[in-house]
């Protein structure tokens, strides 16, 4: 079966390539979208494989990762085109699908010349992707033929966006490359010091995802024989003792354990707030007493400092880039659907991507909730509510609003339906799952729900996460004020989404 599936992969691969090299020769828009559709539907297929598999080589990888940032950045310039130059069937009020027109041809692109300097660049910038897709497929084949020789990570689900909805996204690198540091063993005439890796990044961007996942997989659950979490540097000298102890009562039991563990600790601390020097001198300088050899040590923090503590290079995530970003939202928003079958709303969710700065949570908002009705009148109160969210938010502080509730800051946000009230976003703090605070609704129930809390004062909502480590996001909102409703307005409840 797999040298099948080897065969199969290469034979589409060659035979695609030679389809899209046939068609390179200065085309016209239309052959150029379908070129490129063509060589996005054969990277997709590598890298849908790729991502199915438990890939340990670290070229490979990064081969990988290069690969599928080229077909992020594809489809983005491919649906730009499509949904922002292109003319297409006019969708009615009703959520019936509606089949993409006749793509565009350059004739009929000169009948509108206010558009022809921004097509010119959405084309060249289309021939960029295809020329980078139609190298890194044709480099691909080594890759393709190694595939089949390691094992299956899961089962592919029958659609994307059920991946996406339960696994973490775009980390596949930065994943490999903390097991990688986990795995590494120690030399033997090496100092006995335990070996720090530093990950750095801003708030929101999924370090403790990454070391959740890291953390549950079986090479780093099988090298070491407990996983201790330190949720920050500001410990007492008896929590350090009762680690202290822990370890000790680990290596006197070494005997019950695999030879592989020996005894070995894994401590995970996470510096919540800035990163406090001498603390970790303290918790440093005792770990190299009773902490056995080999064990390691993960810190991960916002800031900058803590890059100075590691033995190994630091690991510094970033949001996604855009293309991954669209990509990312347009799979949780459309589900099963076919966006080409909803222009409108695929030109609309382009804009809403936009609006949401890169935020992981407001992707996965969002996407439930406009994947639950797929309707334009809809899609367009939610894209006008966003729009509404960033202007009053910059007019009053400046910056995006999404992009602040990620650096814990205040933030005004709005509600769809009803009478309008600005709600202040005071705090922001996780906390692990099931969630035990009174009175607490959801955030679909804040926004866009059609009963929520009318009088002024302060109430919380809340998010938790469909992924590892399933923490929940609690917010503490406060109403600054209401007005009412101009007239009165017919309401219907679909999806537990108020529509007005």
């Amino acid at each position: 079966m797999e040298t099948l599936l080897s065969s199969v992969l290469g034979e589409v691969m060659a035979r695609s390539i030679n389809f899209i090299l046939s068609k390179v020769s200065t085309p016209p828009a239309l052959a150029l979208e379908d070129s490129l559709q063509r060589a996005l539907l054969q990277a997709q297929v590598i890298v849908d494989e790729a991502t199915g598999r438990h890939i340990t080589n670290q070229a490979m990888l990064l081969q990988l990762d290069m690969l599928r940032d080229a077909v992020h950045k594809g489809s983005y310039a491919l649906d730009n085109f499509r949904y922002h130059y292109q003319p297409h069937a006019t969708e009615d009020d009703t959520d019936q699908p509606v089949r993409r027109s006749v793509p565009l041809s350059i004739a009929n692109c000169a009948k509108i010349p206010r558009f022809s300097r921004g097509r010119a660049r959405i084309l060249a910038q289309l021939r960029e992707a295809l020329d980078r897709l139609i190298s890194m497929v044709a480099d691909a084949d080594v890759l393709v033929l190694f595939l089949t020789s390691y094992p299956r990570r899961y089962r592919q689900l029958y659609s994307m966006h059920l991946m996406l909805d339960n696994c973490m996204f775009g980390r596949q690198m930065e994943t490999e490359h903390v097991i990688s540091f986990l795995l590494h063993a120690q030399p033997s005439h090496g100092a006995e010091e335990p070996e720090v890796l530093p990950i750095v990044g801003p708030g929101r961007v999924g370090k403790t995802t990454v070391v959740t996942h890291v953390c549950k997989d079986e090479r780093v659950r099988d090298r070491f024989s407990e996983i201790v979490l330190l949720n920050d540097l500001d410990f007492t000298d008896g929590e350090l003792a009762a680690l202290r102890q822990r370890c000790s009562m680990r290596n006197g039991d070494r005997g019950s354990n695999s030879n592989s563990r020996d005894g070995k600790f894994l401590v995970v601390v996470e510096v919540a707030g800035d990163f406090n020097e001498d603390a970790w001198t303290r918790l440093y300088s005792s770990s190299k007493l009773w902490m056995p050899r080999g064990s390691k040590i993960i810190v991960t923090s916002r800031s900058n400092k803590v890059t100075k503590v590691g033995t190994a290079r630091p690991l510094t995530l970033k949001f996604l880039p855009r293309e991954a970003y669209w990509y990312f939202f347009r799979t949780l928003a459309f589900g099963s659907a076919d966006p080409g079958a909803h222009p409108r709303l695929a030109n609309m969710a382009m804009e809403v991507a936009r609006n949401m700065n890169g935020a992981f949570i407001s992707a996965h908002i969002t996407a439930r909730i406009l994947r639950g009705n797929l309707d334009a009148r809809f899609w367009g109160k939610v894209l006008a509510l966003y729009r509404e969210f960033v202007d009053k938010h910059g007019s009053r502080f400046g910056g995006n609003p999404f992009a602040t509730l990620n650096h814990d800051g205040p933030a005004l946000l709005g509600r769809m339906g009803g009478a309008f009230a600005d709600r202040m976003i005071h705090h922001h703090y996780e906390c692990s799952s099931p969630v035990e605070v009174p009175n607490v609704m959801t955030v679909q129930e804040v926004i866009f729900g059609s009963e929520v809390v009318r009088a002024q004062g302060k109430f919380q909502f809340v998010w938790t996460s469909p992924i590892p480590p399933y923490y929940s996001h609690i917010y503490t909102c406060e109403i600054l004020g209401s007005k009412p409703a101009a007239a009165k307005r017919k309401r219907s409840v679909e999806n537990d989404v108020a529509l007005s």
